[in-house]
């Protein structure tokens, strides 16, 4: 399984950006999560086989993950950006549904991208 993301790039503060990730084989639970300066890996939204989604306080109600099955790519909307959304952003999947891991947990994903970098300005 290989992953590949696009679309990172600046923005300003209350700006929106659009992040993308190709994915290539057969996937079942896949999520978005980012990492900032001298931090931890956080996990920001992750979606379930069967459409669930489920999103980091942080970020509720302003972004939105979703995938395209026919083009099996994996999308993060992100609008109303803050400065502390700053960080690289990656995409992450595994080949068991996210009901049987910790989505949360970074540990838990068995494949990721190579990471897109976001800087939000205030």
């Amino acid at each position: 399984v290989e992953l590949v993301e696009s679309g990172g790039g600046s923005a300003q503060a209350g700006g929106s950006l659009k992040l993308s990730c190709t994915i290539s084989g057969r996937t079942f639970c896949v999520a978005w999560f980012r990492q900032a300066p001298g931090q931890e890996r956080e996990g920001v939204a992750h979606l379930d086989y069967d459409g669930t989604t489920v999103y980091a306080e942080s970020v509720k109600g302003r972004f939105t993950i979703s995938k395209d099955n026919v083009k099996n790519t994996l999308y993060l909307q992100m609008n109303s950006l803050k400065p502390d959304d700053t960080g690289m952003y990656y995409c992450a999947a595994d080949g068991i549904y996210c009901s049987l891991l910790n989505p949360s947990k970074h540990a838990d994903f068995g494949y990721w991208g190579q990471g897109t970098q976001v800087t939000v300005s205030s």
